[in-house]
């Protein structure tokens, strides 16, 4: 058996036993990927939502969670919490920016279209608003979130998914 040069990154649906590696590639990415718009104390709220395994894998089991793996370990997530609402999306640091983010939304893009949703929504933190606003999605209002004893800013951001099909009479 040789060693491939460049692994393909595959997808597949949550299971239980995944929770504690999401929630480490969760603390991973706030701390080493937000740096430059959160303070230590306001990465330590947001990642603080990981230390209750049993409650992170619950909000995980009852969304729809696509897991995206590199040689069958889990390098990302992402949640569609309802029809049409992003709840997670994140990336371990060490794959970050190679287009597993973009894989991630893809298929939840392509699912979503597929059962007729009309648009996409996610709270975007202020790190990941870029992502979003080359994936089509623009900025409808700005909103503070208190976690812990912290404030954070995040911005609510659509993307529609197809046009209103006018009827023909």
């Amino acid at each position: 058996m040789s060693a491939r040069a460049n692994p393909k990154a595959g997808l597949r649906p949550f299971l239980p036993q995944d929770a504690p590696f999401l929630a480490e590639i969760f603390r991973a990415s706030i701390e080493e990927l937000t740096e430059d718009d959160y303070n230590p104390a306001q990465q330590e709220a947001w990642a603080s939502a990981a230390d209750d395994m049993e409650e992170f894998a619950a909000r995980l089991g009852k969304h729809l969670t696509l897991i995206a793996t590199l040689d069958g370990s889990p390098i990302g997530f992402i949640s569609l919490d309802g029809p049409t609402e992003i709840g997670l999306l994140y990336v371990h640091p060490v794959v970050a920016r190679q287009g597993i983010g973009r894989m991630l939304y893809d298929a939840v893009e392509k699912l979503s279209v597929s059962r007729g949703s009309p648009h996409l929504s996610v709270d975007a933190s202020d790190n990941a608003k870029e992502f979003f606003v080359h994936r089509g999605f623009t900025a409808e209002q700005r909103n503070s979130v208190s976690v812990g004893n912290e404030w954070l800013s995040n911005t609510t951001m659509k993307k529609r998914l197809a046009p209103v099909a006018e009827t023909m009479q």
